[in-house]
């Protein structure tokens, strides 16, 4: 919202609000020491109903490695 990456909008009526909980990890280098802390948001997407609550999921997803690939294939 700040930064301009998302809007809030009015939930519908007939649509249930999901729950979600923070994620958190540790990450480690190869020799022990501390790497990085990284933390994601997830939804509880079991309390949904197929048909009701939603008719398709997809999750775009892509490892830079590949996004590297492709756009140097297209260079």
């Amino acid at each position: 919202m700040k930064n301009h990456t998302s809007d809030l909008v009015d939930r519908l009526e007939r649509c249930k609000v999901i729950n979600t909980k923070w994620v958190y990890k540790v990450k480690y280098k190869f020799d022990g020491s501390l790497d990085k802390y990284k933390a994601r948001l997830m939804a509880k997407g079991f309390a949904q109903v197929e048909g009701f609550d939603y008719q398709d999921t997809f999750t775009p997803m892509a490892r830079l490695t590949t996004i590297c690939i492709v756009l140097a294939l297209a260079a």
